[in-house]
């Protein structure tokens, strides 16, 4: 859990297993604070050094508990990632109920969707304030979707410019969809992608274009959404893909991964987590977790030997164009 890598040519290097905060800022169900600082706390013991949150993650719920955990800890030791592009306002309570994006036990703040020169200002400043911190090592655009003019136009610069005078070490993108990193790619000089649901045992379209481009640029790439949220981890009927209810397609597709892994001796949600890390593009997988014993999991799971008759069988060409049956283009949700 403690190798690191490269993130693109940025100078920054961050494990090849990090820990996403988005479960830490209440996702699908409310985490309380000593919950969140044990799993903090056994990610760190882990020997993971790597965390990336966003102020959309609780409403800054995340980075407020992210911050609180690394004020005992060496910051130096520690790779953090934040997000641009979403400012908070106080807001009542019904408001935020309104505005919780599946987050639950928030506080009573909304989102406000802001790609302008000064909203990134303005956000990295009150993200800075939120978690503590003096520094964020990595900052990414995020969600831009509905937004490619003034984020290419605006925030990207921004970002550059934040880079060029050493406020922040790495700047890129984090999205759950392909084409537009791609476009961020080939347009700008980001340093990094997030990509998140898109490559994984169950959807391989960064595959298609983003990862080779991103190979032949030179920009690093990390992978979020390895479990698409839940149903490779624990492929059952309450299970979750890509952030919303497990269509029963889906559901009997992961069972039958589940069944190929089970009979090489591996549980799908250790082949899931390390699938990605085999592409030669990417720098690392961000895994959330809400749980000290999620952590221990996910630990495990990174630990487990992946015999390479598996892999082959996975990547056989019938169960690659099953794969493309199976899924359509992917809209905006939420990296």
């Amino acid at each position: 859990m403690g190798t690191t890598a490269p993130l693109g040519r940025s100078g920054v290097r961050v494990g090849r297993v990090g820990l996403g905060t988005g479960p830490l800022g209440g996702l699908f169900s409310a985490v309380d604070d000593e919950q969140a600082a044990d799993t903090l706390a056994a990610a760190w013991d882990a020997g993971i050094r790597y965390f990336d949150t966003a102020p959309h993650y609780g409403a800054g719920l995340a980075e407020e508990r992210l911050g609180a955990f690394l004020a005992d800890r060496p910051r130096a030791e520690a790779v953090v990632s934040t997000k641009v592009g979403r400012l908070l306002r106080s807001a009542t309570p019904a408001e935020a109920r309104a505005d919780a994006e599946g987050f639950e036990g928030a506080p009573d703040r909304v989102r406000v969707r802001d790609y302008s020169s000064e909203g990134v200002r303005r956000s990295l400043a009150e993200s800075l304030e939120r978690a503590g911190l003096d520094s964020f090592d990595v900052v990414l655009i995020h969600d831009p979707d509905a937004h490619w003019e003034p984020a290419v136009r605006e925030a990207y610069p921004a970002l550059a410019r934040l880079r060029e005078e050493g406020v922040v070490k790495a700047i890129g993108v984090g999205m759950n969809q392909c084409a537009m990193l791609s476009r961020f790619v080939a347009e700008t000089d980001v340093d990094c992608v997030l990509v998140a649901g898109r490559y994984s045992l169950l959807d391989r379209e960064a595959a298609r274009d983003l990862l080779p481009r991103c190979a032949a640029r030179g920009t690093g790439v990390l992978v979020g959404g390895v479990f698409n949220s839940g149903v490779l981890a624990a492929p059952s009927s309450g299970a979750h893909y890509n952030y919303a209810p497990v269509p029963e397609r889906v559901l009997r597709r992961a069972r039958r991964l589940a069944g190929r892994c089970a009979a090489h001796g591996v549980p799908l949600a250790a082949a899931a987590l390390q699938f990605p890390l085999r592409h030669p593009a990417v720098t690392g997988v961000v895994v959330g977790a809400r749980t000290a014993e999620e952590v221990a999991r996910n630990a495990e799971h990174a630990a487990t030997e992946v015999p390479d008759a598996l892999w082959d069988e996975l990547d056989e060409p019938e169960e690659l164009n099953e794969l493309n049956e199976l899924n359509e283009p992917a809209g905006e949700a939420g990296a």
